[in-house]
Parts: structure tokens; C-alpha cells; sequence
């Protein structure tokens, strides 16, 4: 984490007693004023991956969630984001009431049982892009419990293609989203609950057929038989989903984002905006979560600054 920003999400002090907290008081770094804020508050807690993957603007996580962050501690006086640099872990979870990862592989996130245990008392639980993926066994029954369904090596596939996107349904999460086209690393054939129950598909996708890599040999990303037969028979696959949990508790995934630069899109900043509110149990808006799409000035700004 960069050394400014641990030292002023260290610093302690309380908010004075409010019914909510104004967007300025709100330092997404500053996990005491959060763990402080006034009762009613909608803590939400993102854990970002440092750096990229790749080239500049791959993988921008860390970066990613600050823009995420201040845009819900903005929109919404009764929530207040914080966001945790993998390498600075969070280790008090106990007032969380969303989680939200985005990890290049979150095996880390599905094996700490402080999120477990904040998942069990009802918070909401989100993973975005790699965050998507862990190991089969415990990790992957966590996020199948946790969100519905997860990234399942040699089961799903993650090729970088140019997708139609359509809108299922009239989900929360979809609102103020239209049909777009966009290309990124989206993941599909994703694992989810069996017959998917509980779960909401909120985008989906034909591939091209040549996004599964198999010649009759499974690989552990790059395609399998089942993978490739929904492809060939057009089978729309799913991109984005909700996930209502028996317990109450709110799940969902979006399998994009390796580009950073799709925040620029309204469709997508939005449906990942919508996500994050629904899982936090905020009330979106007909016309979705309000923002502003960033410039490429900007999204270079956040960028330095998670770089700090």
C-alpha cells in the first residue's frame, strides 16, 4: 500500500455522532473513521490486488476500487467505502456489510474465515475479474455459498474478445444498463449452484467459437469439451450475475474488467457500480448508481495514485 495512504487510513479518529457522514469526511484509507462512522452506516470493504497485470492499464484493481469507492461514498450519505491494498489485508471485518474483491486469483479471500464469518452474519460479497477465479474444493464451495458461482479451472475459459453484451431480465443490478459491445478478457462457463439455484444471470454473451482452445485436451483456462459444445450451439453464457443466498446475504460477479479503461463505458461502469450497491443492500436508481464516466486524464490520475 503506498506509505501517505497507510499513514492516513491509520490515523485515529472518530466521526462526532451523525445520521450519516458527508462524501468529503469520507477517507477511503481511513478504516477507523469507518469502523467509527455513525450507526445505520453501510460499511463496504474493497480488497484490491496492487499493481497490474501486464502492461500499464491491465488489471488496475487497486486503482479501480478507489474510483469505486469515492463514487459510492458520494452517491450515497449512509454508506462508506474503504479500500484495502492487498498488502495491507484487512484484519476486522466484524461491521462489514459488503466485501468486494478484486485479486489476481482470490484463493486469499476465499480461505479467511474473517470473511467467511462476515458472509455468514449476512454481509454481501462481490468479486470482480480474476477475483473470480479460485481453487477447486474449499475455496470454490466458499464462493459458490458466498456468490453463486466462480471461475472453475478446466471447466471455464478466460479469453480476451469483443462481446455483444445483452441484458437479462429487470434485476436491480441491470438498471440504467443497456445492450453494448465491448471488448475485454471476459471469463464464461462459469461454475455456478446446481440448476442455478438463487442465481439471477444479469449479462451474457455468445463467444465466437474461437475463444475455446481445445483439441481434445482440457486446458486449465483455455477450453474444454463442455466449454466448446455450448459454444458451437450458440448457447449465450453468462458474463455478470446475482446471487440471492438462502440466508438473505447478496452475491454477485462480473467476469470483466482486465481493462481499465472500460470504466470509460457507461453500460459497464454502471452494471459493476449497480453490483457494488446491491450487494451492500443500497437502493439503486431506476436509471442505476450515478457517476460520472472518467476521462483518460483521470483513470491516469487514479492510476498514479495507486502507485504512490
Amino acid at each position: 500500500m503506498p506509505s501517505k495512504l497507510i499513514a492516513a487510513g491509520l490515523m485515529l479518529f472518530a466521526f462526532a455522532a451523525a445520521e450519516t457522514t458527508h462524501a468529503a469526511e469520507k477517507d477511503i484509507f481511513n478504516y477507523k473513521a469507518q469502523h467509527d462512522a455513525p450507526a445505520g452506516t453501510k460499511r463496504i470493504v474493497f480488497i484490491a490486488a496492487t499493481g497490474s497485470h501486464g502492461a500499464r492499464g491491465n488489471h488496475e484493481f487497486l486503482a479501480g476500487s478507489i474510483y469505486f469507492a469515492r463514487t459510492i461514498n458520494a452517491d450515497y450519505p449512509n454508506a462508506y467505502a474503504v479500500v484495502y491494498p492487498q498488502n495491507h489485508w484487512p484484519t476486522d471485518l466484524s461491521k462489514a456489510d459488503a466485501i468486494i474483491v478484486l485479486l489476481n486469483h482470490a484463493g486469499q479471500a476465499a480461505s479467511d474465515p474473517r470473511i467467511k464469518a462476515a458472509v455468514e452474519r449476512g454481509a454481501g460479497f462481490m468479486a470482480i475479474h480474476y477475483g473470480v477465479e479460485v481453487n477447486q474444493g474449499e475455496q470454490g464451495r466458499n464462493f459458490l455459498n458466498w456468490m453463486g458461482g466462480y471461475f472453475e479451472t478446466f471447466w471455464s475459459v478466460n479469453p480476451f474478445w469483443n462481446a455483444n453484451i445483452d441484458i437479462i431480465g429487470k434485476h436491480p443490478t441491470a438498471r440504467g444498463v443497456k445492450p453494448f459491445k465491448i471488448a475485454d478478457e471476459w471469463y464464461y462457463h462459469m461454475r455456478f449452484q446446481p440448476d442455478m439455484k438463487g442465481v439471477t444471470p444479469v449479462l451474457s454473451a455468445i463467444p465466437p467459437v474461437d475463444t475455446v482452445h481445445y483439441n481434445g485436451k482440457a486446458t486449465d483456462h483455455g477450453g474444454n469439451a463442455d466449454a466448446l459444445a455450448d459454444v458451437v450451439a450458440h448457447k449465450p453464457q453468462v458474463l455478470a450475475w446475482a446471487y440471492d443466498r438462502p440466508d438473505g446475504g447478496r452475491g454477485f460477479g462480473f467476469t470483466g474488467f482486465h481493462v481499465f479503461a472500460n470504466l470509460m463505458n457507461d453500460n459497464f461502469r454502471t452494471t459493476l457500480l449497480n453490483g457494488i450497491a446491491w450487494v451492500s443492500g443500497l437502493e439503486i436508481p431506476s436509471d442505476g448508481v450515478k457517476s460520472v464516466a472518467p476521462s483518460n486524464a483521470d483513470l491516469e490520475k487514479l492510476m498514479d495514485e495507486a502507485r504512490k
